[in-house]
């Protein structure tokens, strides 16, 4: 382990794309991905076992899905954060898996240009929302001050607000 990294469990179904998350946070020199799990069920065991800083988590998860998995996480792993890191683009299942405490939700064909920011936000204790998504997450906490909500640089840009 190194030495003030931020110990990361990357939690996906896809052999593949837990190949690729690990490959590109590589690059991050205070990131340490720990362990990977490949369902929910194995996520929330080594989410209880390791006590990670962070786990990147998919929705659509064999044995356990995301969101029951994040639920369950919560209640034995306390101080992890969780990235949601899914295809899935539903605002109801976003709003759930934020729900359960996760602190951000990327779509993977979002996370190229996403994924980094995603993670230095939610490790700052902030939320974080796709930009495919962040528009509707804006409206949102316009009626509900008690969150903040990032979104992409782009969106930003988009929408003139800073």
């Amino acid at each position: 382990m190194r030495i003030g990294s931020t110990r990361v469990l990357v939690v996906d179904d896809y052999e593949p794309w837990r190949h690729f998350v690990s490959a590109a946070l590589r690059s991050e020199p205070d990131l340490e991905i720990i362990s990977q799990a490949s369902d929910g069920a194995e996520a929330v065991r080594q989410a209880c076992q390791l006590q990670p800083d962070l786990i990147l988590l998919d929705i659509g998860l064999p044995k356990i899905n995301g969101i029951e998995a994040s639920s369950r996480i919560r209640e034995c792993s306390l101080l992890s954060k969780i990235l949601v890191l899914t295809e899935n683009r539903s605002r109801d299942i976003a709003e759930a898996a934020l729900a359960t405490g996760a602190g951000g939700y990327v779509v993977k064909s979002d996370a190229g240009s996403e994924l980094v920011p995603a993670i230095r936000s939610v490790l700052e204790g902030k939320r974080f929302v796709s930009a495919s998504l962040a528009g509707y997450f804006l409206l949102a906490a316009t009626l509900t001050t008690a969150q903040t909500v990032h979104m992409s640089w782009l969106m930003t840009l988009i929408a003139g607000i800073g």
